[in-house]
C-alpha cells in the first residue's frame, strides 16, 4: 500500500503541489467516483493528512462514500478557479481501503475538533477511507511551457515539458 508518507518521499514535488493547493482552498477537492451505472462522479471533498495517510471521510450515507464502497477507485483533484493555473493544479488516483480501527478514528476526530472546532468525537465512522495511491500528476506553468509532473510507486518524478 501507498500511504500519503510513502507518496511524499518518492514525489516531493508533486506532494508539495498538492499540499498548496489543498490548504489555498481550505482543503477542498474534487473527489471522482464512478456511479453504479459506470458514469464518473465529481463530489467535493475536504481530505484531510492524517498520521501518514490521506484519508477520505466525510457526511455518512453520501453518494460518494456509497460508490467507493461499491469501487474503490478514485481520483483526488486540487479545487481551482485560475484558468491559468498559475499555482499549479495536483491530481492523484488509487483505491480507498475502509480502516474500520475505532482507536484511529477517535484520534482523528480529535485532531479534527483541535483543528477546526468541529466535534465529531462521539460519533462513529460508517466508512474510514485510507487512500492507497496509485499515480499522480502535476500541471505548472512555468515561463513559456507547462511542466507537467507524473509519478508511479517505485518510479519516483518525470516532468513532461510541454511548449
Amino acid at each position: 500500500m501507498t500511504t500519503w508518507s510513502k507518496f511524499t518521499e518518492e514525489a516531493p514535488r508533486i506532494a508539495s503541489v498538492f499540499t498548496r493547493r489543498h490548504r489555498a482552498t481550505g482543503n477542498l477537492c474534487m473527489l471522482g467516483t464512478l456511479r453504479s451505472d459506470g458514469f464518473p462522479r465529481i463530489s467535493p471533498v475536504e481530505p484531510r493528512i492524517f498520521e501518514g495517510m490521506l484519508v477520505i471521510a466525510g457526511m455518512p450515507n453520501t453518494t460518494k462514500f456509497k460508490d467507493l464502497a461499491r469501487d474503490p477507485r478514485f481520483c483526488l483533484h486540487t479545487a481551482t478557479v485560475d484558468t491559468q493555473v498559475g499555482d499549479g493544479d495536483a491530481k492523484v488516483f488509487g483505491t480507498v481501503v475502509d480502516l474500520p480501527d475505532k482507536q484511529v478514528h477517535a484520534r482523528f476526530a480529535q485532531q479534527l475538533f483541535d483543528e477546526s472546532g468541529f466535534d465529531i468525537r462521539d460519533q462513529e465512522f460508517d466508512h474510514f477511507y485510507v487512500a492507497d495511491l496509485t499515480s499522480a500528476s502535476t500541471v505548472e506553468v512555468v515561463d513559456d511551457h507547462l511542466d507537467i509532473t507524473i509519478w508511479k510507486p517505485g518510479q519516483g518524478e518525470r516532468v513532461v515539458r510541454k511548449h
